[in-house]
């Protein structure tokens, strides 16, 4: 990893951490709704990244997949969610497994917004590297999560999206299907390794690329090699 990609991971890791962690507090706050106490009573329901860290996911996954110029995925320990308390079982599920998704791209819309008025602020030429700084990280939170919408849609046990999927196939084929959550990591490993990923993110990158352009239109875009895109300056 050269100097610049180092940089570019400093300043994209807490954006990354945040994500993963407001993703898995976002099931954990669906599920209370839904009836759940569970991840309230073990204390997960909190932005502590402490209780959510993942030593793999959270960890290793970014870092790996950093070095080897991959996207800068990675997730948080999961949040221990009873599906039984649910008052509706297919409603709740459904609503807690989309719960991290819809936070996810959320926190794209409101990173974009910021983007915008850091670009809107006069430029203060003592201030005017911590506006780049800040820019540029806005940007990595509106690529970050929604590359970790789209990840966590993907149709493979056990990610959110597998849980609206087994809802929509045949009862006989929901059981085999759920079964395929044993082998799940595997999985998800043998899809890194494969150009699938990067086709199953490319909407997510293009809407993130307009995301930026649009910020550009409103207001400056400060030239920035740690921001995903760039900048004219």
């Amino acid at each position: 990893m050269d100097s610049q990609a180092l940089q570019t991971f400093i300043l994209s890791a807490p954006v990354l951490l945040f994500s993963v962690v407001a993703h898995e507090v976002a099931h954990g706050y669906a599920a209370l709704k839904q009836g759940d106490d569970t991840a309230l009573m073990l204390g997960r329901l909190t932005f502590n990244p402490i209780k959510h860290i993942d030593p793999f996911m959270t960890i290793i996954l970014p870092v790996v997949l950093a070095i080897f110029g991959g996207p800068i995925l990675g997730g948080a320990k999961p949040v221990p969610v009873n599906p039984r308390k649910y008052r509706q079982f297919k409603r709740g599920d459904i609503i807690v497994s989309l719960a991290g998704i819809v936070t996810n791209i959320a926190l794209a819309i409101v990173c974009t917004i910021l983007m915008t008025i850091i670009g809107l602020i006069p430029i203060i030429p003592a201030l005017g590297e911590s506006q780049a700084l800040l820019q540029a990280m806005m940007g990595w939170g509106v690529l970050i999560n929604l590359w970790l919408a789209a990840f966590n849609l993907l149709p493979v046990p056990p990610l959110d999206g597998s849980h609206v999927l087994k809802y929509i196939l045949p009862p006989g084929w929901a059981l085999g299907y759920q079964r395929v959550g044993f082998f799940g990591i595997i999985i998800l490993l043998f899809l890194l390794e494969t150009p699938f990923l990067s086709y199953w993110l490319a909407p997510a990158t293009h809407l993130s690329i307009w995301s930026w352009t649009l910020a550009g239109h409103a207001g400056h875009l400060f030239a920035n090699p740690l921001a995903p895109w760039g900048g004219p300056g």
